[in-house]
């Protein structure tokens, strides 16, 4: 199980990286197209950068809990709080689950269902790892 759950955790971290590296390089069209059908315009750059910023500190805590088994937790829970916030935004009628993931040359938006079967998916292997973790913490 630990195996499992260094592996998992891993993978987690990677994908948290990425994804908040990619909040730092220019315009979101996620964040832009929320900016808007909502008409704030503060999640094109602030509330980006926020997310970026918590999925990156989600990512170091996950690598630090392969020394200290409370930054694992930590992270796991980070992570699952982040992408329940991309969920909620995904049901919601701002961004839906079939949203933007690319500019297109007009002006518009390539819409795909990517983005939300992801979210979905890394939020339930962090629960499930947060779970395991748990079970583990518990076992010791």
């Amino acid at each position: 199980m630990r195996l499992m759950i260094a592996i998992g955790t891993a993978v987690v971290a990677a994908f948290m990286i990425f994804m908040g590296f990619q909040k730092f390089t220019g315009p979101n069209p996620v964040f832009s197209y929320i900016a808007e059908q909502s008409g704030i315009d503060l999640f094109e750059p602030g509330v980006r950068l926020l997310t970026g910023v918590a999925e990156l500190g989600a990512g170091a805590l996950l690598l630090a809990g392969f020394a200290f088994a409370m930054a694992r937790t930590g992270g796991l829970l980070l992570s699952m709080a982040v992408l329940a916030g991309a969920l909620v935004f995904h049901l919601s009628p701002w961004l839906g689950i079939n949203a933007p993931v690319a500019f297109d040359e007009a002006g518009g938006y390539v819409k795909s269902p990517v983005l939300f079967i992801v979210a979905m998916s890394f939020f339930v292997i962090s629960a499930g790892l947060a779970y395991l973790d748990r079970a583990q913490s518990k076992a010791a």
